[in-house]
């Protein structure tokens, strides 16, 4: 490497450590400040607020049931713990308890840094639900952003060659993009675009070799591969349409080293254990909440002159099918939170649901219980919901305000107006190693998208109320890697350029405007409501 070569990476370094830095201190200022709404915590919305909640009892009562900290009641009377984002179902003891719906791996992590700042200062988040939440807050999501930065612009860096397109998506990196607001609070998008980053730069710099290297062929030492796996893995525990990239990055290491990909394999295996077994400790299950929220396994179907089967005719068949319940009481039937199911309780709390066999009213499946958001006072039964939870009825409606629309990925960051032009254009240029990196990416983005939309009405909800298309955050860091030969190409064109920074000036608009929480309608939403263009 000449002497200007080197003078240009020594400014790029310096200009790479300014932007990092001031990122960080933007996040860090707003983390510093944020409160809630009523002032009496650094919640932000239910979504965090759940997540909270699990931290807080993993480390003050030692389990997974967050019935105490949502019954807390403050000064006002207020309850600043309750949230929607819950489930409830029967617990060691036979009773029923209340836990987050999220699942339990990520929070298990924070758990363990909130157990460090308790030991070193003794706040506790239940007595100080401001400034333990800030602290934990911040030792938490500032180095996933970092980690974020560091590896996005790591692979640039690597992948780039011209000096002004290298800077510009740094500067996209650390400001141009919807993941900076949702670092002011705990969720699991960060932290999968962070764990995305680490894969991409140590695929990235295993594929590319340095510009000043002097080995060839320099093989990447399994322990990277194996935390790369790990960063995969928990990329996908976190998203789970993350799995699709997963799987991808096993074909691409593969192709690229057949001996770190087994590195690799076992490290997403490890992550997979964590999942699993974090979810088997906390719900007696496999499988996360979220997944909780239909019947469960059909018993029998259940014929009877009575509308519907008594007490005495259910308790019968289950135990003819070698039930185990509590029989020295009657069951109870009542109606649960969809029109057409009744719930059946036992006195031990076993749950079990009755649903008419359609057109015959004088047959009745019973089937194991597993809805898990169905319990009084639930948000998430029939009729309750408001707003964008009531989901989109169409599917096209549905796409089209996910793209472009009100909470469009490329309305609301226009920067990402370039990605489909990068996956094209990088299909067929570049080493081979990257072209099969941007058809993994582009094969990704087609299969998570068309999982959104292909979701049911209820689903389809554009994230809840959010600031953006939430769910699609975590491609981050693969989507800057894929808008860098444009922004090259655009680079050595004056009026390229100025579009260039138009579209990022918009962009880091879009994130100046959403900076007091992530937990708000998009921008273009409120004003589209404000107009009366939403139809109410």
């Amino acid at each position: 490497m000449d002497n200007h070569s080197q003078s240009n990476r020594r400014q790029r370094r310096s200009t790479y450590r300014i932007l990092i830095l001031i990122g960080l201190a933007i996040v860090a200022g707003r983390i510093a400040a944020v409160t809630s709404k009523e002032g009496d915590t650094a919640f932000l919305s239910a979504n965090d607020r759940s997540r909270w909640c699990t931290v807080a009892a993993l480390v003050e009562a030692r389990t997974y049931e967050i019935d105490r900290l949502i019954n807390l009641k403050y000064r006002s009377g207020r309850q600043p713990w309750r949230t929607i984002d819950m489930v409830r179902h029967r617990g060691d003891d036979g009773q029923f308890h209340y836990y987050s719906s999220k699942p339990p791996l990520f929070p298990t992590l924070v758990a363990g840094v909130y157990w460090l700042v308790y030991q070193a200062s003794g706040l506790t988040l239940s007595a100080y639900p401001i400034y333990a939440t800030r602290i934990v807050l911040a030792c938490v999501n500032l180095p996933l952003l970092a980690l974020f930065y560091l590896c996005t612009i790591g692979a640039i860096e690597r992948l780039g060659s011209g000096q002004w397109s290298r800077i510009f998506v740094a500067a996209a990196t650390c400001f141009g993009t919807m993941l900076m607001p949702f670092a002011v609070s705990l969720n699991n998008h960060l932290v999968a675009a962070a764990s995305t980053a680490l894969v991409l730069y140590i695929y990235v710099v295993s594929a590319i070799p340095s510009e000043d290297s002097k080995v060839e062929n320099q093989q990447t030492s399994l322990w990277v591969w194996l935390i790369a796996g790990l960063a995969a893995g928990f990329a996908a525990a976190n998203e789970l349409p993350a799995l699709s990239m997963t799987a991808l990055w096993c074909l691409l290491i593969l192709w690229l080293d057949f001996r770190g990909s087994i590195a690799f394999l076992l490290g997403i295996i490890i992550a997979a254990a964590g999942f699993f077994a974090t979810n088997m400790i906390a719900h007696d299950s496999l499988r996360p909440p979220y997944m909780h929220r239909a019947d469960g396994a059909g018993i029998e179907i259940i014929e009877s002159a009575d509308t519907p089967p008594s007490a005495e005719q259910v308790a019968e068949v289950l135990i003819a099918n070698h039930i185990t319940f509590d029989s020295t009481g009657e069951l109870q039937i009542g109606p649960s939170g969809e029109a057409d199911r009744l719930v059946v309780q036992t006195v031990d709390n076993q749950l079990f649901a009755l649903r008419p066999i359609a057109g015959d009213s004088a047959r009745w499946e019973l089937l194991r219980w597993d809805d898990w958001y169905d319990y009084p006072g639930s948000y998430w039964v029939e009729g309750k919901q408001k707003g964008v939870d009531l989901g989109e009825h169409s599917r096209e409606v549905y796409l089209a305000h996910a793209t472009v629309g009100h909470h469009g990925i490329l309305s609301l960051t226009p920067i990402w107006c370039l990605v489909p032009i990068g996956l094209l254009t990088g299909l067929f240029s570049g080493p081979g190693s990257i072209r099969r990196l941007v058809l993994a990416i582009a094969v990704s983005t087609a299969v998570c998208l068309a999982f959104y939309v292909m979701q049911p009405e209820l689903n389809r909800n554009y994230g809840g109320v959010s600031t953006c298309f939430r769910w699609m955050l975590w491609f981050t860091p693969l989507w800057l890697v894929v808008i860098y030969p444009v922004v090259r190409w655009c680079s050595l064109r004056s009026v390229a350029r100025f579009l260039l920074q138009v579209l990022l000036a918009c962009s880091v608009f879009s994130v100046a405007i959403s900076l007091e929480t992530p937990w708000q309608h998009p921008w273009i939403y409120r004003l589209a409501n404000y107009l009366g263009w939403l139809g109410g």
